[in-house]
C-alpha cells in the first residue's frame, strides 16, 4: 500500500516570524508560511505542485522517505491524490495511455486528461482505470499529529 504523505522540514525564519519548508523527496519544492497553520497550508499546496510538475514531465515520483525527528508529514492533497495513484500504477505496469485507453474503451486523449493535474476528472473514472490496472482505492483517516 502506498501512503501519500511526505516528510518536510519546517525551518524557522531568522526573525522568528514564519517558516521555510523543504521536502526531503522533492528538492525543487520550497515554500514558506507566516505561522505554523499557514505553513501547513502552503506546504500542502507546494507538494501538490511538485507532484503535478513531475506528472506533467513524466518524471519519477519517489516513495515517501521515513520522517526524521522534527519533520512534519504532509499529505498529498485530495485534488491530486487520485491522479498520482493512476500515474504510479501506470508506471508500475509500464502502461501507455493508448493501451489503457483500449482497455477502458476510451481514447488516448481521455487517459491523458485523467493524468493531467489541471484537468478536473471524475473520481469514478480514475477508480475504474485503477481497477483495470489491478489496483483499488482505500481511504483511511487518522488523527492529525
Amino acid at each position: 500500500m502506498f501512503t501519500a504523505s511526505y516528510p518536510a522540514s519546517f525551518i524557522p525564519e531568522e526573525d522568528g516570524k514564519g517558516f521555510h519548508v523543504r521536502f526531503t523527496d522533492f528538492p525543487e519544492a520550497l515554500t514558506g508560511g507566516d505561522d505554523l497553520a499557514d505553513t501547513f497550508v502552503q506546504a500542502s499546496d507546494c507538494l501538490a505542485e511538485a507532484i503535478a510538475g513531475r506528472i506533467s514531465d513524466k518524471g519519477l515520483i519517489p516513495a515517501p522517505s521515513k520522517a526524521k525527528r522534527g519533520q512534519h508529514l504532509i499529505g498529498v492533497p485530495l485534488r491530486i491524490a487520485p491522479k498520482l495513484a493512476l500515474y504510479l500504477a501506470m508506471r508500475e505496469r509500464q502502461m501507455t495511455n493508448t493501451r489503457l485507453g483500449l482497455i477502458l474503451g476510451v481514447s488516448e486523449t481521455v487517459v491523458r486528461r485523467m493524468l493531467n493535474p489541471k484537468h478536473d476528472t471524475k473520481p469514478e473514472k480514475i477508480q475504474a482505470a485503477l481497477f483495470a490496472l489491478g489496483k483499488r482505492v482505500v481511504v483511511s483517516f487518522e488523527d492529525a499529529a
